[in-house]
């Protein structure tokens, strides 16, 4: 393997607690919730996949389930698709829940898994080129300039920016021809068998890793190290 693409959410990054993400957008608003509301709420929230990255929903409910299986080929199919599941859990304020979209967005909300500097500062170092290819619905590229990781990543090939969806191999095959290699020379580096998986029908070869809290998942991206080069 001479290149190495890279899924974004649960493989280089992971979004922050459901917890976290509620009690950001409270602070900003100037909102005050009694501790154990806040809680509740935030498990309602989990529980309503309400949070990018941050899990499925339990129920998709009738209103979003039209957009749900298209919602990363459009920012605005995102937006939609997320805000939707959020208004089904009541919120002191309407405005929270697009207050909450818009946090999920910020380099804050997101933390770089431990070994995810090293690695790719080392793929750099070897001179292997890497891409980014995310199912999302908005520009992640910020996240990786504010934690430092932005000058290792040689494309982003995001969905929204394509109208096309992983495992739809066109994404992969856009991703390596931006990067100037054959797909059988690719790794594909993800933790979606079925998203990222999908890499493999263009002969890529795959490797997955597991999602994880950032705390249990200290060199979970070691492994491609010996995988490529």
């Amino acid at each position: 393997m001479t290149a190495v693409l890279f899924d974004f959410s649960g493989t280089l990054f992971r979004v922050e607690s459901t917890e976290s993400w509620l009690r950001g957008a409270l602070t900003e608003a100037g909102i005050e919730m009694p501790e154990p509301e806040l809680t509740e709420t935030a498990q309602a929230l989990q529980m309503a996949g309400a949070l990018p990255g941050g899990g499925d929903p339990e129920r998709l409910p009738s209103e979003v389930a039209e957009v749900w299986d298209v919602r990363d080929q459009s920012a605005e199919l995102h937006r939609a698709a997320y805000t939707g599941l959020s208004r089904q859990v009541p919120l002191p304020d309407p405005e929270l829940h697009d207050a909450l979209y818009e946090r999920h967005m910020l380099p804050a909300a997101w933390s770089p898994y431990p070994d995810a500097a090293e690695v790719l500062h080392t793929l750099s170092e070897r001179g292997i080129p890497v891409g980014v290819v995310s199912n999302i619905g908005w520009d992640l590229r910020p996240v990786f300039r504010e934690h430092g990781l932005d000058p290792y990543i040689d494309v982003y090939v995001l969905s929204y920016e394509h109208g096309i969806r992983k495992p739809d191999p066109r994404l992969f095959a856009k991703a390596c021809a931006k990067l100037g290699v054959e797909p059988r020379d690719a790794l594909m580096v993800g933790d979606d068998r079925r998203a990222d998986g999908g890499a493999a029908t263009l002969g890529c070869g795959v490797h997955f890793v597991d999602h994880l809290p950032v705390a249990l998942r200290p060199d979970g991206l070691r492994p491609v190290l010996d995988l490529v080069g």
